[in-house]
């Protein structure tokens, strides 16, 4: 397998304030109070408790990061020696969990002559710039794995939080997804329909990725704040089960002001994907009632990424990594891509 590296900058860029719905950087305490000690300020923290309460919410995230890879192959090695799947075909993918319409996408991809314009007669482009939504599995399959998730969910085993904005969710990597399902869809089905609508955002060379699932029910997370993804084309999936209200919206590219965008609303149905570019800010709109859970795939191209990190929009500085890490390898890209604004 590739070996695949992580930047530095996951310890210290783009930590989540919930409090205030805010993005920081974190070096020292004397760097953090000259960025931000005005901007917390504005939005409501006055007081030095109030500020020292958000320093140690800070430090306690950096700590999480510097640590998370050894925890997580603690949680991986218990799961896999005491947890018992409820389904355990769930686990490796079959064509007759996808739908007929995504295979038909799929497969007209890998046609010769096959156009972004011909695909565009097999999904539904939205109105949101290089936004499509087309259904993926079928409802039985949804339903199963939503079983084995709350199964799992229910459970004694370990688990770990997907990442700073959900806090309810699980990692499908410790689960034991990964190879038997989720880099097969990745690399069978989603890299050829990226291919032709992101070629310019490195869909064709889609080599990692980070899968997880997030949950949304009354009193736990209703909703997503305004964000954009570590990922060059993202993948999310609503698997259910029964909810209202919570439509996903999109801006621009991370790169134009939100002052200076016009947010979409898009719809999400069972066993509905949702594909954008992982830079297009996004967000999820609160659910009024019921339970949805999300299945969420970051996919990676490491000769888009090597160029410069999409997350602190410098050169990497690697770092090596366990699994994908943040799906950097150590060959220089040699593209001079940049993922296109419109």
């Amino acid at each position: 397998m590739q070996r695949f590296y992580s930047c530095s900058c996951f310890c210290t860029d783009n930590i989540f304030l919930e409090e205030p719905g805010l993005h920081v950087r974190f070096i020292s305490e004397e760097q953090f109070g000259r960025d931000y000690r005005s901007i917390l300020r504005s939005l409501g923290c006055a007081t030095d408790a109030q500020f020292n309460s958000v320093l140690q919410k800070i430090q306690a995230e950096v700590e999480r990061r510097q640590n998370l890879e050894g925890r997580s192959a603690e949680r991986k090695a218990v799961i896999k020696e005491t947890y018992k799947p409820l389904h355990e075909h769930v686990y490796y993918l079959q064509e007759s969990y996808l739908s007929p319409e995504f295979l038909n996408a799929a497969k007209y991809c890998q046609t010769e002559g096959a156009s972004q314009e011909g695909l565009m007669d097999l999904i539904h482009s939205e109105a949101a710039p290089r936004v499509y939504r087309f259904p993926i599995f079928t409802k039985d399959f949804c339903r199963e794995f939503v079983e084995e998730l709350e199964h799992f969910e229910q459970s004694e085993a370990p688990k770990g939080r997907p990442n700073t904005m959900n806090n309810y969710g699980i990692l499908l990597d410790e689960l034991g997804f990964d190879e038997g399902l989720i880099t097969p869809l990745r690399e069978r089905y989603l890299r050829p329909l990226s291919s032709l609508l992101y070629p310019d955002c490195g869909g064709e060379w889609l080599d990692s990725h980070k899968a997880f699932v997030v949950k949304y029910a009354m009193h736990e997370d209703l909703d997503l704040s305004y964000h954009y993804d570590n990922a060059e084309v993202t993948l999310n999936v609503s698997l259910g089960k029964d909810f209202t209200e919570g439509n996903l919206y999109f801006g621009d590219m991370k790169e134009v002001p939100l002052s200076e965008t016009e947010c979409v609303e898009v719809e999400h149905h069972e066993a509905e994907a949702v594909l954008h570019r992982g830079q297009q800010m996004h967000g999820a709109l609160r659910i009024s009632s019921g339970l949805r859970w999300n299945l969420i795939i970051w996919m990676r191209a490491s000769r888009q990424r090597n160029r410069i990190c999409p997350m602190c929009g410098r050169t990497p500085r690697l770092q090596p990594s366990q699994g994908y890490g943040d799906g950097f390898t150590a060959e220089a890209s040699d593209s001079g891509w940049t993922c296109a604004l419109t």
